[in-house]
């Protein structure tokens, strides 16, 4: 009977005073490699359900299903916080073709292409717009060429992304207003409509939306814009060498329609010790709509689900309270990180460190950190946990933007940093899918997001 009770204490998964920060961290690796249910979540939230764009139907089944899923984790408290969120509709798929005209090296022939209107943009004419090229590399080059070149036609921003760049999202970053303001900046010179090169690494023929923005620009000032494939930008550019007056068709249905009312999913395990400081783990719900949404950002959402259960199957008892926050409508505005983040203003709620993956189901390789210097040094004591399992990237750098409204001049705010080679093949296009997910990657990222949630808890901040 004695050792019966022995070997039951031993299998029994309460984490007890006597084990050191590396033995709570080898049991988070294994339970999440061994006894995950994010990738489950995952199937569910890409196969059953599938791109979530905001406003859509799907986005609601989502905020439906994750409730109902935290629901399950027996946790403290679970609700949803509404969010006015703008819906913008895609509409029919998009159609484009080159045309050569009778001065053409290839008389009267058109080249169908692959595009797909960017989010938040306008529709063509019903029977689309039609006009000649122009190629354009940035902001400048628009400048330089002037009203005289560029008013009746179609720009073509053809910028490639940086190759040289270890760090693919520095190089994501450093084109990204070229997609978000193309039109806003184009149409100041007469332009017609906008054509912007795929922010991808890739040559493919799948095109990546992204947001873009008008601003405050009155509504008949407004152009359409939309992403071409990689490899349709090389043909484009290559016929444009060859014949200046070449044209451009393109038709898209799109269309802004009346804000709804949407929601931020959350769930929480209040602390035993230290209940009013408040550590967050979250993602952002809402996708693109050409995907299913796997990695931008299902994977974030489930892995930061998972936090919350991997916590409770280990019988960690939280001393600050811990909450896994998703959030409605990144991609179109953030409207979910704003309203959070009013809220915890308003209740006066001490949030010392929030946590948020964006980057993809890939395999974790360490942090970003904005935080204070004596923050930062006593993080950089906890690096050697996680190097026996190659997760030992810990720079400072600026964090996710769904958790940047919370920042103060006292908290940590961090996001996960992933292997980001293969990342910009899948984001924002159709691409994006559960099949392009690896199980023991997403695990992985699970794992490192509960070890660090389960260090800022028991040692807090300075």
């Amino acid at each position: 009977m004695k050792r019966l009770l022995i070997i039951a204490i031993s299998l029994s998964p309460l984490i007890n005073f006597s084990q050191t920060d590396q033995d709570v961290l080898r049991d988070i690796y294994k339970q999440s490699l061994t006894n995950s249910k994010s990738y489950d979540w995952l199937n569910y939230l890409s196969n059953e359900i599938g791109g979530r764009l905001t406003g859509s139907l799907n986005a609601e089944k989502a905020v439906a299903y994750t409730k109902a899923e935290l629901e399950k984790l027996a946790l403290d408290k679970v609700w949803l916080q509404p969010v006015k969120v703008p819906k913008w509709v895609r509409g029919a798929k998009e159609h484009a073709y080159i045309e050569t005209g009778p001065n053409g090296f290839n008389t009267g022939k058109t080249t169908t292409v692959n595009i797909c209107a960017l989010g938040g943009s306008i529709a063509t004419p019903a029977l689309g717009l039609k006009a000649n090229v122009i190629e354009v590399k940035n902001f400048e080059h628009l400048k330089t060429l002037g009203r005289e070149n560029i008013a009746g036609k179609i720009v073509f921003f053809n910028t490639p992304m940086q190759a040289d760049l270890i760090d693919t999202n520095e190089a994501y970053q450093n084109i990204l207003n070229i997609s978000k303001r193309g039109a806003l900046e184009a149409s100041q010179f007469g332009a017609v409509g906008v054509i912007v090169r795929s922010m991808t690494l890739t040559l493919s023929d799948f095109p990546h939306t992204e947001s873009m923005t008008y601003e405050n620009q009155a509504i008949d000032k407004r152009i359409p814009a939309a992403a071409i494939s990689t490899n349709d930008a090389e043909v484009l550019s290559a016929m444009l060498k060859l014949d200046e007056s070449i044209k451009f068709y393109f038709k898209q249905n799109c269309k802004q329609l009346k804000e709804v009312t949407s929601h931020n999913v959350i769930a929480e395990i209040t602390g035993s010790e230290y209940p009013d400081e408040y550590l967050i783990v979250g993602a952002h719900l809402d996708s693109w709509d050409l995907g299913d949404g796997a990695h931008d950002n299902g994977a974030g959402v489930v892995q930061s689900m998972d936090v919350l259960r991997l916590i409770k199957a280990l019988g960690i008892k939280p001393k600050r309270s811990i909450r896994v926050v998703l959030f409605m409508n990144k991609e179109n505005g953030l409207d979910g990180a704003k309203k959070y983040a009013e809220g915890v203003k308003q209740n006066k709620e001490n949030h010392i460190f929030a946590l948020e993956n964006d980057a993809g189901g890939f395999s974790p390789q360490g942090f970003t950190f904005n935080c204070s210097d004596s923050n930062f040094n006593q993080i950089l004591h906890w690096k050697a946990l996680f190097k026996p399992y190659l997760i030992h990237y810990f720079e400072r750098g600026t964090s996710a933007e769904n958790v940047e409204p919370l920042k103060n001049d006292h908290n940590v705010l961090a996001s996960l940093k992933t292997n980001s080679q293969r990342y910009f093949e899948y984001q924002h296009a159709a691409l994006d899918t559960f099949n392009t997910v690896n199980k023991r990657e997403l695990e992985l990222g699970a794992a490192t997001m509960t070890a660090l949630l389960y260090l800022f808890d028991k040692y807090g901040i300075n």
